[in-house]
This record gives C-alpha cells, structure tokens and sequence, in this order.
C-alpha cells in the first residue's frame, strides 16, 4: 500500500515558545557592548516613532534586554550628553567607615568618649552613638561600623564580674602623658614650637597638601600641594617617606633655630634609619645586626633567641631619618600620641581652609580650588593661629586631669583614677 502521498505525525503537535530574558542581576556592571545595544535600540525606537516619550522608551529597551530602566535612563542621557558610548569602571570603589572618618572626624569621637566619662557615666556603644550621630558635622555611621572605628581607635572593654568599662590602652595613656609632659617642658625652656601636618580638599579631584606654621603663622614657603592620582580620601596613601623627607629638608632652613616640630606617627613620619630584624629576616642577617650593635652572638642560638636580643636592644637604637635631619639643624621632632591630632592646633587652621574653599566653591574647577585654597590660606593669619594654639593648650589641660576608668569591681562601683598633670 502506498502512503507517500499521506503524512502523519507521532503524538501531538509542540509548540515552541522563546525561552524568557535573563534579567541582569543587581549590582552587575554594564559591559560596554551592552550600553551599545542599549543606544542602538534607542535610535531605532526614535526613528520609526520620534514622538516616542523617553519613559516608553525606557520601558521597551528595559523589557528587551533584561536592564533596569534607570540603568537604561543613565546610559541615554551619557550619550545625549558625551555623543558617546563610555566604558565602564571595572572597579568600583566602595568607601568604608575608615575612608569616611578622617583623622578630625575620629578625633571627634574620641573627644565624645571622654566627654562620657568626664560626666562619670560609663561609655557603651549605644551611649557613643547617639552623641555621635547627635553630632550633625559628622558622617553617619552604623553602630556596627561605630563599633568597628572605635577598637581601631585603641580603645578597649574591660570586663570584670558583670560589669564592663571601654578604656584606652595603658600605651596610649602613657604615650599622651609623656607628650604633655615634653611640650610643657619645651614651653617652659623658651623655645618656639611648630606645628606640621597634610590634609585633603575635595573638589571632585581630591587635592593633597602640607603645610607646617607656629604663633607667627604659616611658614612662607611651606606649602606643598599637588593632585591625588587616587582620588581616595586616605591622603596618607598619596605621600612617601621621600617626598616628605624632601620637603622637610628644604623646610628646616626656613624654621628658628633650637626650635620643636610637632607631628603625628604617619608611616612617612616615622621611617626608620635602620630597620630591626624580623622574625622573616634571615639568620647571618640578624646576627650580623646584633654584631653591628656590639653584641656578642652565640651562633649556636636559633632565630627566636636572637629575635629576643634583637627585642631588648631594639629601643636603643630606634632612630628615625626625619628625627635625625632634623638634630642634624638643631631641632626636636615631637611625634604626637595616635589618635591625637586634636593636640595640633593646624587641625583647626585645615578646619578653617576647608570651610573656605566649600563655602566660596562655585565651579569645582581644580584651579578655582586651587586658588580658594591658597586665600584660606592666607586668611589663617597670626591672631587665628595664636587663638588656635591657646584652644589646643585648654584642651591639652583638660586631657591633663581627665580621669579614666582603671578597673570595674564586683560591687558594681566604677573606680576613676585621676591622672594629676599640670
């Protein structure tokens, strides 16, 4: 039988439907071929209906390719803007509470942390945030991220029984005693002190600057400032030890002779002239450091032994270059204690500039903010910078006498003890 002529099909008829758009996941970076389908489509849609409103337009490339319409919207209006398809950033820099809090903003907390005890109340997260966020020139912080800045801030709990008190580090109470104590004494002698320290002034590009003054006001021709390539709040990452070792060499004729530097313990501050032994420096290394220092070595001795010496001897030969520049002219390098910048009246003067440029900022031109910063600069005169010291020196006298918690006892009462500077 012959059945060419009919044709039959097994089973019923499939329908094939198209399989669904992926949609782009959130977060996920724009490839730049993606934004050109997103532009193509957009010229396409505005020929065959120029009256097409870009709300409509946006709903149709969005339904098609799986993007968001705002994702749409942005790329749009690039183009309408640039005539240009852009590329995206592949990094994408997220800033985090340790970007956000500068070295005056963390200074700002810690002075809310001491102002808790000064009421003899018992500082808790909870406590330290409300002041904090009470606190309107601060950026908002998370408790969490609080949590987080305040252990970075050396801070600590102590707990005994069942109850806990947040303390400084017995170094860092050490370290600030020993600084108001120095700077006393170097009052007391007559000898005129200086003030150094960088900043950053945001103006879409970050610029970098430093600067150092005294009572007499800025030190003319001390400033340095050139554009970050990083454009990250962390100016501490734009500078290096060369650089600054630079700047101070050039700076240190210009200064009075017999005088005191203040600045803090940023790593280009505090580069070592001869660096210690570590645990991952070779052997013969560290012997040949212990034998440079005068020690006699038994070689018989292993790496953790000799990292022993290399311990005990070390604070007796921890010379820092800068320190040593600095003797070499006949002036003192007073290193601040961490954390403290609120002891550096500059920090007032940065506050001041900084106020200025934003406040006068109309274009966000880096000349135009160039030429802010240097009138701020110039309106720092003597009588603000001897106004700014006098507020360090108040400030400096109420740290004195502050009192801080050594220990909580099982009664429940918070013993305070009273540290007795003048």
């Amino acid at each position: 039988m012959d059945n060419s002529g009919n044709t039959e099909t097994a089973g019923p008829s499939v329908k094939l439907f198209p399989s669904p758009i992926k949609k782009n996941k959130r977060g996920k970076i724009i490839s730049s071929s993606e934004r050109l389908r997103i532009i193509n489509m957009y010229k396409a849609n505005l020929e065959e209906d120029p009256n097409m409103s870009m709300r409509s337009m946006r709903q149709i490339i969005s339904k098609n390719m799986g993007i968001s319409e705002s994702t749409v919207h942005r790329t749009i209006n690039v183009y309408k803007e640039t005539s240009t398809v852009t590329s995206p950033k592949r990094k994408r820099v997220r800033e985090n509470v340790f970007h956000l809090y500068d070295d005056f903003s963390r200074n700002a907390v810690r002075r809310h942390v001491h102002n808790i005890w000064f009421r003899r109340e018992i500082p808790t997260i909870d406590k330290i945030h409300k002041e904090v966020s009470d606190d309107k020139s601060l950026p908002a912080i998370s408790r969490t991220s609080l949590f987080k800045l305040i252990k970075d801030l050396d801070f600590r709990y102590c707990k005994r029984s069942r109850n806990s008190a947040l303390t400084e580090k017995n170094e860092i109470v050490v370290w600030r005693r020993r600084h108001l104590r120095a700077i006393r004494e170097y009052r007391e002698q007559g000898r005129h002190i200086y003030y150094l320290d960088e900043t950053w002034v945001n103006a879409g590009e970050c610029l970098i600057v430093l600067h150092i003054g005294s009572e007499d006001g800025f030190v003319p021709g001390g400033l340095l400032c050139f554009e970050s390539k990083k454009n990250s709040r962390d100016y501490h990452d734009e500078m290096n030890g060369q650089t600054f070792y630079d700047w101070m060499e050039n700076i240190l004729p210009q200064l009075r002779d017999n005088c005191v530097i203040v600045m803090d313990n940023a790593p280009y501050h505090s580069v070592k002239k001869d660096k210690s032994p570590t645990s991952s420096t070779r052997k013969a290394d560290i012997i040949k450091w212990l034998e440079d220092k005068g020690e006699v070595v038994d070689y018989t001795m292993v790496i953790p032994e000799l990292l022993e010496i290399v311990k005990r001897i070390k604070p007796l030969h921890n010379k820092y270059v800068i320190d040593e520049l600095a003797k070499a002219s006949n002036k003192t390098i007073l290193r601040l204690p961490p954390y403290h910048c609120e002891l550096n009246p500059i920090e007032l003067a940065w506050s001041s500039i900084k106020n200025h440029v934003k406040m006068n900022n109309s274009t966000f031109k880096l000349p135009d903010v160039k030429n802010l910063l240097l009138e701020g600069i110039e309106r720092v005169d003597q009588v603000m910078w001897k106004n700014f010291i006098q507020h360090t020196k108040n400030r400096k006298k109420i740290l004195g006498n502050r009192q801080y918690c050594r220990r909580s006892v099982g009664s429940g009462n918070i013993k305070f003890d009273i540290d007795n500077y003048r």
